[in-house]
């Protein structure tokens, strides 16, 4: 189906806005922005569905079929409407009304029996989130698991942060207790990043087998219900003169040490 829309005022451009701005209104509706043909593609691939594209032709190449995007509905806009809605300062013409996707524990599946997994305790950038998404998914890890979630993930600035990843690697939340209590009955070995006086150097520890590596916030690093009941507690030895970095980086490091140790497969 195919509509045309040249004026900002319209209701549902008024509601796409808010799509974007509020996170009541994604949980509401049940539906989410994403914007760019490469992101769009992903989710797609990830098994989203897309309600409705918007997009504004002078800026597809010229070659370019919007129904290559599976959608319910296509919606051509004029460039006053499609500035109103656009979120990126560098757009590329489409934005699309998404259906989101339960995130539960009880969704997961593994290809394998050893599988490695990020969990991330409270994340609340949108940025760190996103870039820790990009590492998941450059690093092919098995899954990424939220705990005590302060950000709505569908949040177009995680989307964005993300290019996308938070479509192509298998994400799932739940309290700190949850996730404690699913990775024991999957037998996944958690290694629980913090600076303590009991922390083992990380890269001297073995992550062949069925392992999580968990990171907590920059500010106040993991829950005492991590640190207690994780399998071990590691360390990235810090040589500079401050005891702290980025989240993101951190978590990048931990996972390719993984992945060396399974000769990047």
């Amino acid at each position: 189906m195919h509509k045309q829309i040249s004026s900002s005022q319209n209701s549902l451009i008024k509601s796409l806005v808010v799509l974007g701005d509020k996170s009541k209104a994604r949980k509401q509706s049940g539906t989410f922005l994403v914007e760019g043909r490469r992101e769009i593609s992903l989710a797609l691939q990830g098994g989203y569905l897309v309600k409705q594209l918007f997009y504004y032709k002078d800026l597809l190449p010229a070659n370019f079929d919007v129904t290559e995007f599976i959608a319910d509905e296509y919606i051509e806009v004029s460039k006053e409407v499609y500035e109103k809605v656009a979120y990126r300062s560098t757009t590329e013409g489409v934005l699309a009304v998404v259906k989101d996707k339960s995130m539960l524990l009880s969704n997961l599946t593994f290809k394998t029996k050893t599988p490695l997994i990020l969990v991330a305790e409270a994340p609340e950038k949108p940025g760190n989130i996103g870039a820790m998404l990009r590492t998941a998914d450059a690093a092919n890890v098995d899954a990424v698991l939220i705990a005590n979630p302060k950000t709505d993930l569908f949040n177009p600035n995680i989307i964005r942060s993300s290019v996308g990843c938070l479509f192509t690697t298998q994400i799932a939340t739940g309290t700190t207790q949850e996730i404690l209590e699913y990775l024991e009955t999957q037998n996944i070995k958690t290694y629980a990043a913090a600076l303590k006086e009991d922390s083992e150097n990380y890269h001297e520890q073995d992550y062949t087998q069925g392992t999580a590596l968990v990171v907590g916030t920059e500010a106040v690093g993991l829950s005492e219900e991590w640190l207690n009941k994780a399998t071990k507690k590691i360390m990235i030895p810090m040589l500079g003169k401050i005891d702290s970095m980025n989240v993101s980086v951190a978590a990048g490091i931990l996972v390719y040490e993984a992945k060396r140790q399974r000769n990047f497969k």
